[in-house]
Order: structure tokens, then sequence, then C-alpha cells
């Protein structure tokens, strides 16, 4: 007895300790870190069994191949009855799925030359020459069942999938074909009328064709669904698949980076596994019916939405595009318990009326990234009680963060036992120069609480880079070495986030030109690039400008004249839709005499964003996309009170 009244007493002096270190804040978190930190040991374990299990495994069997092939093979033996997808009216069991893309593969395999024991099938109509073993296919689809039927069979034939974004077209395809080497390319039928001006490019490039659908014989294109219906769906040997090293690559995802055209990020096997654990971090079970409205192509639908998925062996209820009008209606009719968003997709259903279908769903878990806090807030009063964890990560980066706590608007923990199993630093950072602040000794400084950094990640061979298909150049700036000793390398996320006195992580801005809008980064050299081909455009100026009540930064064009011509805009948006993806296309134009630089000639972005698009503040002319119209209409005031009024859509 009398040691327990001394006890606190014993503790007097590590308390004082706590608040003296300002660590009571902190310390107020440690059960939420310490048993995030317990489940990602534990996820990370899993896998690893799943990998030696894979590794030692029959390799003529199916789960010895790749880590999709034999996660895939593996929940179809294990749950072969359970609902994999869910896509309209169309559902496909794991065993279904399995046998779906055993055909594509077969088909894929007789593409490589590779007949001879596989049975069934047809002869190859096609005077192509065989794809080599490890060619890139690419996949030009919407989100459909056959996207991932092509994906997985790919990858259990051997050969690397490119992802390529749907509404690319003219050079920026071109130049994503040819980037990752892509020998082959699959696309979607009603993608046929807007891509009959590039297919005479597309040949010359000697890349084999196919469509998921008979509409292409009447343009010379194959039918890749009648040549895998012709194949039979038994298992395909895991060899085929299984790779060298776990360090290959894979895959292709295309992300905007600030050198303006997409780049194609490497995606390895490994990757492939450590993303089958992302629902599993996020807490959810193989119970759970998972809506998934995003665009394959991403990451985060195709690795985070799908992988993760097969990871925990849930359901996917794929939507080929959001309807915020239907989201209800259809969580209710599947009984979803699951939400991955994109902050955008939130801000759409916080803005619908009221309906009865948004009552008594069974969503208890939003997953996803980008979401502002007044929006947050408005999502869990009005659709709650659910659970929002919002998390951060890159294509091509090896860090990710998770908000687990659902602290109001940040993005993760920084957390001790968080950055142990997921190392990363935040150092200061010259906005100026655009390069990080180092000390007298050449290496980096650590940001205080509250204090804007740069956030970067040990390099290692759990955590790799392995950076863009095409020339190292591509990678510049991308890795920072001796950052706090000599000889270590860390990946640059190119993003500036705070770290509060509690350890919350919050977003603060991108460090290039690059922004955000409807999801998409938009690289405003790209834009630039488009506009600057109009000839009565002389000089063109690309920024982000924030739009209230809008998540991220819609693009705004400044424009100078080539002298005696005018400003057509009826070209003008003839020219940006034929040549930029929507999500690309400037929201606002503004008309300048000459463009405002800095003395070495810089143009003023920073300036120009700050300026912003009011009619009421410029003298300039300035204009506004108007998309139900097809046109760019001028920006008078009452055009600009409809648009801060919600009224008018861009």
């Amino acid at each position: 007895m009398a040691t327990l009244l001394l006890l606190p007493l014993l503790l007097l002096p590590l308390l004082l300790l706590v608040w003296k270190l300002h660590l009571g804040p902190r310390l107020r978190w440690f059960a939420a870190d310490l048993a995030f930190a317990l489940r990602a040991l534990r996820c990370k374990r899993a896998l690893r069994k799943r990998a030696l299990a894979a590794a030692a495994a029959d390799p003529g069997g199916p789960e010895g191949g790749c880590s999709l092939a034999w996660r895939l093979a593996q929940l179809a033996r294990e749950r072969p009855a359970h609902v994999f997808l869910i896509h309209g009216a169309r559902r496909f069991s794991y065993a279904e799925a399995e046998r779906e893309s055993n055909r594509a593969a077969r088909a894929f395999l007789r593409a490589r030359g590779r007949d001879a024991g596989l049975g069934g099938g047809a002869e190859d109509e096609q005077a192509a020459a065989p794809l080599a073993p490890g060619a890139t296919v690419a996949l030009l689809l919407p989100a459909c069942p056959e996207f991932l039927w092509l994906w997985f069979g790919l990858a259990k034939a051997g050969l690397r999938t490119a992802f390529v974004p749907a509404a690319l077209r003219r050079g920026p395809l071109l130049h994503c074909l040819r980037s990752c080497g892509a020998r082959a390319l699959v696309l979607a039928p009603e993608f046929l009328e807007s891509l009959e001006p590039d297919l005479p490019a597309l040949r010359a490039m000697g890349l084999r064709l196919w469509a998921v659908g008979p509409e292409a014989h009447r343009v010379g294109i194959s039918d890749f669904l009648a040549e895998a219906s012709a194949e039979v769906d038994e298992p395909v040997p895991g060899y085929l698949s299984a790779p060298q090293s776990i360090m290959d690559t894979c895959l292709y995802i295309f992300t905007s980076g600030t050198t303006g055209l997409p780049k194609a990020a490497r995606i390895s096997h490994l990757k492939v596994l450590q993303c089958q654990g992302f629902y599993q971090l996020c807490g959810a079970l193989p119970e759970d019916v998972i809506y998934l409205a995003l665009p394959l192509y991403h990451m985060s639908g195709s690795l985070l939405g799908i992988v993760g998925c097969l990871g925990i062996g849930a359901t996917v209820v794929l939507k080929s595009k959001f309807s915020a009008g239907q989201f209800w209606e259809d969580c209710q009719q599947h009984r979803v318990t699951v939400f991955q968003y994109i902050g955008e997709l939130c801000r759409y259903l916080v803005n619908q009326p009221p309906s009865k279908a948004e009552q008594g769903h069974k969503v208890r878990l939003a997953v996803g990234s980008g979401l502002r806090p007044d929006t947050w807030e408005r999502f869990v009063r009005r659709f709650g009680p659910v659970q929002v964890l919002e998390t951060y990560g890159l294509t091509e980066g090896n860090i990710a963060t998770f908000n687990y706590t659902g602290e109001l608007g940040a993005v993760g923990r920084a957390s001790w036992l968080y950055k142990h199993v997921f190392p990363f630093s935040l150092i200061r950072y010259d906005v100026t120069t655009g390069k990080p602040i180092r000390d007298a000794q050449g290496h980096c400084v650590a940001t205080c609480p509250g204090e804007p950094g740069l956030l970067v990640a040990p390099v290692s061979q759990q955590s790799p880079f392995l950076g863009y298909a095409g020339g190292p150049e591509l990678a510049l700036g991308k890795l920072l070495k001796n950052v706090f000793r000599p000889g270590d390398v860390f990946f640059n996320t190119g993003d500036l986030l705070v770290c509060d006195d509690q350890g919350f992580l919050r977003f603060h801005d991108r460090t290039g030109d690059t922004f955000r809008w409807k999801g998409e980064n938009v690289a405003t050299t790209e834009v630039a690039e488009a506009l600057e081909g109009l000839d009565f455009l002389q000089e063109v100026n690309v920024y982000g400008v924030t739009v209230p009540g809008h998540e991220g930064r819609a693009g705004m064009a400044a424009l100078v004249l080539r002298a005696p011509q005018p400003l057509d805009l009826a070209q003008l948006y003839a020219h940006v839709s034929e040549n930029l993806p929507p999500y690309a296309w400037p929201r606002f134009l503004r008309l300048q005499e000459s463009l405002a630089t800095t003395e070495t000639f810089k143009q003023q972005k920073m300036r120009m964003t700050k300026e912003g698009f009011n009619p009421n503040a410029l003298s300039d002319p300035l204009y506004i996309l108007d998309q139900a119209g097809g046109a760019y209409l001028p920006l008078t005031p009452a055009r600009y009170r409809a648009l801060l009024a919600g009224e008018l859509r861009i």
C-alpha cells in the first residue's frame, strides 16, 4: 500500500521531463501510433510470408508466378465463389476472374509465339512479329472488367503493361507509347472515332493493334476478346511470369511531372506486392465491399483500389464513371462498406441535394487523398458516422502516410513509431532557388514544428526509387544525396508538408509549377506548349488559381497576341480540346500586352496566381471556359458572381 501511495511521487520527475520537452501532446496519440505500427509490421510479415510461399511453389503451377498472378490464383483456390468484382449488372467471382485472365494470358502467349502445349485457340491471322518476352503492351481502356482481365493476363504471360490515360490523343499519346517502348496497344471500341487520325502514326510505329470488341474490324484492327474467347481457361504455368528479381519492372503508370509531358513511372513487382497491403493498413476486412469510381490508369484506382482489394480478398464495385446522384443508391444496392475517394468526389457528394438513399447506408470507411478540411467536415456531419482515412503517396514514390487517427485536415503522423516502419523526413526548402537549404557542412536541415518542409524519404532495397522509362534526365532532381550524412540518398517528393506540435502532417503545397485539378496533375509546361502551337499567340504563361468551392487549382493562361492578329476564341477552344486532356484545359484566359517576368526573365507565376481572375479587380480582358457550350466566353461580373455562387460549372 505504501508503494502505491509513493508511485505518483516516483512518476513526478518523469512527468516534469515530458512537460519540459513538450512531449505531452505527442504522447496523447501514443496508443494509436503503437496500434498502427503493429498493424504495419503484421502486414509486412504477412506479405513476406506470401512471397516466400510463392517462391517455394511449383513453377509449373499458377501460384509460382509473379505477385499478381499467384495472389489471384491463391484467392481462386481459397475463396472461389466469393464475389470479386461488380460492374453494372455483371458480377464475377474470384474463380471467374482467374479463368477470364487465364484466357487473356493464353491469347497474349500465342501473340508471343508460345502456343506449344497451351491447347485451344486459333491460328493468328494478323501478320505481325511475335511479342518478345517482357515486351510492353499498352492499355487504352475505360474502367471495366476487361481492363482487369487484360492486365492480369499480361502479368501471367510475362509481359509488361502500360496504363495509358484514356483522354490522351495525338502528340501526348504517341509520346507515352514511345517512352515506355510499347510493342502493342489494346484500345476500347468507343475510342476508335477520336483515335482515327492517330491510326496511321500508330501503325507507322509498328504497333500491334487490338480492340476489345468486333467494331474494330472496319478499320483493320483485331478483336482481342474474340481471340481470348477461343482459348481454354486452364491455369497458366507460373514460371512464365516469375521475375528474375522482385525489383524488375512489371508495369508503367504515367504521371505528369514538371517536365510537361507524362512520364512513365516504373512499377516493380515489389511495389505491386506492397500495394496488396494497402487496405489491410487501412483496417478493411475480407467481408468489405469497396466502391471504386477512379480511373484504373492511375495508381489510386489500379494499385491501391484493385491490388489492395486482392490483398484482403474483398469485393470491389467498379464504376466506369462517378455519378454523385447515383452514388448512395449504388451503396444501398450493393451494401457498400468502404469508399475510395479523391477529394473532388466528396465535394460533389456534399453539394448534392439530400436524398433518401443517403440515410441508413452501410459505408463505415472512406479512404483516399486530397480531401479539403471544409469538405471533410461537411461530409462526416452529413453522411456520418464514417471514418475518413486520408492518405498521401506518389506513383513513383517510396513513402506513404496514413491519417489513422482521423484528425481533420491531416494526411498522416510523424511519430517516431511510424517513421521507424516508414522512414521519412521534412527538410527546409528555399522556394526561391527551388533547392533544399543546407548547413555549413553541406547537409540538409530538418524543419521545426509548424514550419513547411520538403518531404523526403531514404532510398533502400525495401523502399527503392526505380525512376522512369527513358533517359536518366527524366529523374533529375528526384534523388537528393548527402542529405544528413555523406553518401545517403533520399527520394525528393517535390511536396511541402507541415508537421505540427502534436506530430500531425498536413499538406502545404507543391514545389514546382504542377497543380492538381479534378484529381489530376496538370503540368503548366504541357499546357503552354500546346497553346504556343497557335500562330496568333506570341507568349503564354500558364498557372493554377484557387476557385472558391473547388478542390485543387484551376488552370489559367495569360496570353500575348502576335501582332496584328486578333484573338480567335473558337480556334483556341478547338485546339485545346484536340491537343489536351479535358482536365488540362485552361478554365480562365487573361489577355495581356506583355507578360510579367523576373529580373532573370522568368515568368511571374506566383504573382499571376495571387491576382486571380476577378473582373472587378483586373483591367485585362478575361474569359472563362463554358464546357457545356464548347467555347470560351467573356468573364463578366455577372458570370463571376454565378461562378462563386456555384451556378456556373467549370
